[in-house]
């Protein structure tokens, strides 16, 4: 079977927003509240932050549930990873998620400044500085036969788009409006020359745009 590239559980607000303006280490999502637009993910029964039994179950937690099947490596742009612009001051920030994130697999970050690879629990992250179809192979060898996830942000995800080395695509759009920001799309309308395009309503009001190949 081919190897899919997939973004997965990709979150924008109604004018296709994914993340604010002005990140910083306090505000990885700059100044958009993250709550707002992932309020339909954290509310599941599979949330892996869940601390408390319950969640709601059905088609939001199916696609929370289906975040890492058959994922065997991810690429993520560098302020996925951390807020820092330009050369790396020192190598002391190891991304937002402590001891043990969340990925599971080899993860390859976009930066124009290289760093040694670095390994916390069972995820090792690269920093690697190519273009995406060299990540994408570089990442594809690294999942061993399993698919590639494209983590985000909006940024990157255009730069593969544009690339064409998208195959699937799984976008969730929050029904808030934010005006300003980290856009993916003006409208999903964009993609239709070169994708299917199936919109699934939630009863969270979040509507999973499910695109495929054509």
């Amino acid at each position: 079977m081919a190897q899919l590239l997939r973004v997965q559980n990709f979150n924008v607000s109604s004018d296709g927003i994914g993340a604010g303006e002005d990140q910083t280490l306090k505000r990885p999502f700059g100044h958009v509240e993250p709550e707002r637009l992932f309020a339909w993910a954290g509310a599941t029964a599979s949330w892996p932050m869940r601390t408390d039994p319950g969640g709601s179950r059905g088609l939001d937690d199916y696609f929370t549930r289906d975040y890492g099947r058959n994922i065997g490596a991810e690429i993520m742009g560098r302020n996925k990873f951390g807020p820092q612009r330009g050369p790396w001051l020192n190598h002391e920030w190891q991304g937002w998620w402590g001891d043990e994130p969340p990925f599971h697999t080899p993860v390859f970050v976009l930066t124009h400044h290289k760093r040694p690879s670095l390994t916390l629990s069972d995820t090792t992250f690269h920093f690697v500085d190519a273009d995406p179809a060299t990540v994408l192979e570089q990442a594809r060898e690294a999942a061993q036969g399993k698919d590639v996830r494209l983590g985000g942000g909006a940024t990157t995800i255009r730069e593969f788009l544009d690339a064409d080395l998208v195959d699937t695509l799984h976008v969730a759009v929050s029904p808030i409006k934010l005006g300003s920001g980290v856009r993916l799309w003006e409208s999903p309308d964009e993609l239709l020359d070169r994708f299917h395009l199936e919109v699934v309503p939630s009863p969270s009001g979040v509507a999973h745009h499910l695109f495929w190949r054509k």
